[in-house]
């Protein structure tokens, strides 16, 4: 993991004791973003490309993974089972909810995720649409932090433009989420679900994460083995992830982005918000 035990490196260290031939990089982020998955693929570049062992391991990068069927499947699966909770199953709206990243990320650095999640939202829809489900259904990012521009729209302000227009039952899906976590049980499950009744949806349910759903994981371990032939030695490319090292890097990125205008820092940033912006990117 990135943020917590066991870290990045300290994998890295048992696939050395392990005396591992090859591997597949698996990023638990079913759409790509410069954030996520690059960012994640950068830190292994540079620590195998300075380990003489790591450098000639054989490596596959699964890039992204939201268009394959398993996934899909599951998730469509979730939402079915979750639907037939309301006492109207037909009447209420699928909210898509993903997490979200900054504007520029998108439309400065190529960041494909916002395309990706269109994407994905279209495919299980289309899933959806096949079994006879056939909900209205929006899409918003959360979790947004900082003066700068996120991707819109917001998931707070969706659902009270939601609840504003008459919609009274609402089925959150956190689609960028795998597994429970602060951002679905507090974010979600508390405070999106207590402003959406404030502002007049009265029936909400919430698809559970896919965890560790059989359809999911298996389809997980099709991916791996897919991969596996396409491994070779992470030096062989300088770059994995095909973009600039500003793009992968969200802190070198970020600081780029709100450092470019000194007389922006002076009058949008306070240092404690600053602190609270960066430990949060990174």
């Amino acid at each position: 993991m990135r943020y917590w035990h066991p870290f990045t490196e300290e994998a890295v260290q048992q696939i050395k004791r392990d005396g591992i031939t090859r591997l597949v990089v698996l990023p638990l982020y079913p759409q790509y973003s410069i954030s996520t998955t690059g960012s994640s693929i950068r830190v292994l570049q540079n620590l195998f490309g300075s380990d003489p062992y790591l450098s000639r391991l054989p490596v596959a990068i699964i890039q992204s993974w939201y268009q394959r069927q398993g996934y899909i499947t599951s998730m469509a699966d979730l939402i079915e089972k979750e639907l037939q909770k309301f006492s109207k199953p037909d009447e209420a709206m699928i909210f898509f909810s993903a997490h979200g990243v900054p504007v520029s990320y998108v439309e400065d650095a190529g960041d494909p995720y916002r395309d990706q999640m269109e994407e994905c939202i279209s495919l299980i829809m289309q899933e959806l649409k096949a079994r006879g489900v056939k909900n209205d259904h929006t899409l918003a990012y959360q979790s947004r932090v900082g003066p700068v521009q996120w991707l819109k729209p917001y998931t707070d302000e969706v659902l009270v433009e939601l609840g504003q227009r008459g919609v009274k039952s609402l089925l959150a899906v956190p689609v960028s989420f795998v597994s429970e976590h602060i951002e679905t049980l507090e974010e979600i499950d508390m405070e999106y679900k207590e402003l959406a009744l404030e502002s007049g949806i009265e029936n909400w349910g919430r698809v559970p994460a896919l965890n560790c759903t059989a359809t999911f994981i298996t389809d997980l371990a099709d991916a791996v083995i897919e991969a596996l032939p396409s491994a070779t030695a992470i030096s062989s490319s300088p770059n994995p992830t095909g973009e600039e090292a500003d793009a992968t890097d969200p802190l070198r990125y970020i600081t780029k982005l709100l450092f470019g205008s000194v007389l922006a820092f002076v009058l949008l940033l306070s240092p404690k918000m600053f602190l609270a912006f960066r430990n949060h990117i990174i």
